[in-house]
């Protein structure tokens, strides 16, 4: 790809007349749809065992050479065949080889689980061994003990030894006491609640008190008479759980707790009562968020990041593993508005006492070589560009391997760094959008990666650390819709409304586009942070259904605003304490250059988005009713202080921190200027932007006397699961054919 200011990319994907190609339907395209499968660029299931490479098959797995070549090493059934000679599991047996594990480089051993056991197989000696997993959820399993860590439906955390024995490590787990998983509403880069330290001998974990959280009413239907199923939900400036971190002693089989400071004291007005009825406001900026937990080599220690409510404060401490004792400080990240901790450190395999950081202390995520004492050794990596992942190190050569957008903002390439002078060698060929995957050494990887014309390759790469290596190819997927008729996918930038910052966008237009007519065209926007739209991999990211809408007639336009992910520091802050606002600032912008299109029907132009893109399409049509005549806005956020604690307080600070914030943003008293035709769409029960958000507009706006529609999905939550996706955005396609076209 062609690195310009403007990108404009015009891809004319039809080999066959149209005549003789096939439309698509949302069955084709949806992720949900009884076609959707085979409409998917052709792929391959690896994994590394070790250094070696290996297949991935429903049926089997194997050794994969760099010709392709495959070599089974074992099958299903003759996995199934010792699970029904040697135990009473007839029931048990396991139905795909694609989420095998190869935990041991040096062992010729396999791990394969299904709900109810797992097995570690020996192929070379036919022998299995069998851990029981019925009855467990939320499980972590240690190669170095072979202990499974997992809860059960009685809230409880246990153990499953190597010999499948169980152990019960708490006793007051409950709906309230919450143990072993993902806190703090999986915000800072948090996804599970376990941690097993290297030698497999300690176990960390999450302990979360929510019971001074508010419950949020949800309801099943299912019932004959509705019931009640609350959320724990903390809104914004409000109780917020408490977390603490306990860690487990295998060989001794005692828990200690980290000594992290005390949890924000929560008292009524009087400061007599423990805990003050609803609401409780929080007002106290003692530390409360503890992530990315990470154990030292040697499994004595435990580093971890602390951040104040405030999420201006970050440190990152070290504690006793034995003792749970606080030993000291190694860094401190402070900033005006936030910083957001994402990622635990990594130690170097060859030097057990550093570690890497990534930080965007600079203004964009970099990384920098620690000491184990908080000695900032050096900054490895630097530029106006963002490192987007760190996939391991190769320790022969002394090089941590990284995936950056050095090369193009909408670019994510390959590199080695050298920890000695700095130096990037770029690993892949420097073209799309590059997910790789490292061996055990890191001497190789296998890459996956798309251009905007190429749905999918995979390359076998050597890493070299000192000059570019080209790789062995073992997959060029075939073009999956060359029998459809295709639209055309076009990519480019504009100024954001700062009249400096570069914004990339998107653009789908029909098949059969004509530049003398004009045509419909939706906006489709999310706009929030941590997510980007564009990209420079198959048809430059494109969603299904803006195909499905190019093939109705419409052209379908996209921008990626300030706030959103992977263009630093202060591209994603420009939104602080004011969400929306410079987003819809910058969507305005792409309306411009829209507008100045000949083939841009301007009296036609709608809006839809999603989430945050929910929030932006109701912002939109009631902050410039007079541009858009229709919408359709899905599991919108409408005011900031619904939202939860971690998300809202980061980007908006607390209501009452930011009252005039919170105003501004709110869409309640924006529902007076509702001109256009307005659709919104729910989960019944969603938990992440709960019902009251939409109920609350609708209200406001029956209150106004405007006019908007509204569709809600019972049993859902935050977005539409299996078939009902089908469903749901063959809605959102009627109501701009009624409306819009």
């Amino acid at each position: 790809m062609k690195t310009k200011p403007l990108i404009i990319a015009l891809l004319a994907i039809a080999v066959m007349p149209m005549s003789a190609q096939q439309l698509f339907t949302l069955e084709d395209l949806n992720f949900g749809g009884t076609n959707y499968h085979n409409l998917r660029p052709k792929n391959m299931f690896l994994t590394w065992w070790g250094d070696q490479l290996m297949y991935q098959d429903v049926e089997e797995s194997g050794i994969l050479d760099a010709k392709g070549h495959k070599t089974p090493v074992f099958t299903l059934d003759e996995l199934n065949f010792l699970l029904t000679a040697s135990h009473d599991v007839d029931k048990r047996e396991f139905r795909s080889a694609l989420n095998a594990t190869y935990p041991y480089p040096d062992q010729p051993v396999v791990l394969l689980k299904n709900r109810r056991i797992q097995m570690l197989y020996n192929w070379k000696t036919k022998a299995g061994w069998v851990q029981t997993l019925e009855g467990a959820a939320v499980t972590k399993w240690s190669p170095a003990s072979k202990a499974l860590a997992y809860k059960k439906a009685d809230h409880q955390l246990y153990i499953r030894d190597a010999d499948d024995r169980e152990r019960q490590l708490t006793t007051d787990g409950s709906s309230d006491i919450v143990y072993g998983e993902a806190v703090h509403r999986n915000e800072f880069g948090i996804d599970e609640g376990l941690f097993w330290s290297p030698d497999g001998q300690r176990l960390a974990f999450y302990r979360m008190d929510q019971s001074m959280v508010t419950d949020y009413p949800q309801v099943n239907i299912d019932p004959r008479i509705a019931e009640a199923e609350p959320d724990k939900y903390p809104m914004a400036g409000m109780a917020s759980h408490t977390v603490t971190v306990g860690v487990y002693n295998l060989t001794t089989g005692k828990t200690v707790y980290l000594k992290t400071p005390l949890p924000p004291t929560i008292s009524d007005n009087d400061g007599n009562s423990p805990i003050e009825p609803t609401p409780v406001y929080f007002t106290d900026p003692t530390p409360v968020y503890f992530t990315n937990i990470a154990f030292t080599p040697d499994s004595k220690h435990i580093l971890m990041f602390e951040l104040n409510r405030d999420q201006n404060d970050c440190r990152l401490k070290s504690y006793d593993a034995e003792t749970g004792n606080y030993e000291y400080q190694l860094c401190r990240e402070t900033s005006e508005k936030y910083v957001e901790p994402m990622h635990p450190v990594l130690f170097l395999p060859w030097d057990k006492n550093c570690f890497i950081l990534q930080s965007q202390k600079d203004g964009y995520n970099h990384l920098y070589l620690y000491s184990i004492k908080g000695e900032c050794i050096k900054q490895l990596t630097s530029g106006p560009w963002v490192v987007m992942d760190v996939l391991g190190f190769n320790e022969q050569q002394q090089a941590v391997i990284i995936a950056s957008n050095e090369k193009h903002p909408l670019q994510r390439n390959l590199y080695a760094v050298s920890l000695k002078d700095g130096k990037r060698t770029p690993i892949d060929n420097g073209e799309g959008v590059h997910r790789g995957v490292l061996s055990a050494s890191g001497q190789s990887l296998y890459d996956k990666w798309s251009t905007p014309t190429q749905p999918n390759n995979i390359d076998l790469v050597k890493v070299n650390a000192r000059r570019p290596t080209p790789g062995t190819r073992l997959l060029t997927a075939p073009d999956p819709w060359q029998n459809y008729i295709v639209p055309q996918y076009d990519s480019g930038s504009i100024k954001a409304a700062d009249g400096v910052t570069d914004l990339y966008w998107r653009m789908v237009k029909p098949a059969d586009f004509d530049a003398q007519k004009k045509y419909p065209t939706v906006v489709y926007v999310y706009g929030g942070p941590h997510a980007h739209n564009i990209d420079a991999s198959w048809h430059w990211a494109s969603r299904s259904w803006e195909t499905y809408m190019a093939q109705k007639g419409y052209i379908v336009f996209i921008l990626d605003n300030r706030g959103s992910e992977n263009r630093g520091r202060d591209f994603e802050q420009a939104t602080f304490r004011q969400l929306g606002q410079t987003e819809m600032q910058d969507q305005m912008k792409g309306v411009e250059y829209l507008k100045s299109l000949p083939y841009v029907d301007a009296d036609r132009l709608g809006v839809h988005g999603w989430s945050f893109g929910g929030f932006m399409t109701i912002s939109l049509m009631t902050n410039y009713p007079d541009v858009f005549k229709v919408g359709v806005a899905g599991g919108p956020v409408i005011d900031w202080k619904w939202y939860e604690v971690m998300y809202g307080e980061r980007y908006m600070d607390t209501p009452q921190q930011n009252p005039d914030g919170y105003a501004k943003t709110s869409l309640i008293t924006k529902a007076k200027n509702l001109k256009g035709r307005l659709q919104i769409i729910i989960g019944y029960n969603d938990p992440t932007v709960v019902p009251q958000h939409a109920l609350s507009f609708l209200k406001a706006c029956a209150e106004a006397g405007t006019q908007p529609d509204f569709y809600v999905y019972p049993g859902e939550g935050h977005n539409m699961r299996g078939h009902n996706s089908v469903h749901l955005h063959e809605r959102i396609t009627r109501y701009f054919d009624d409306f819009l076209k």
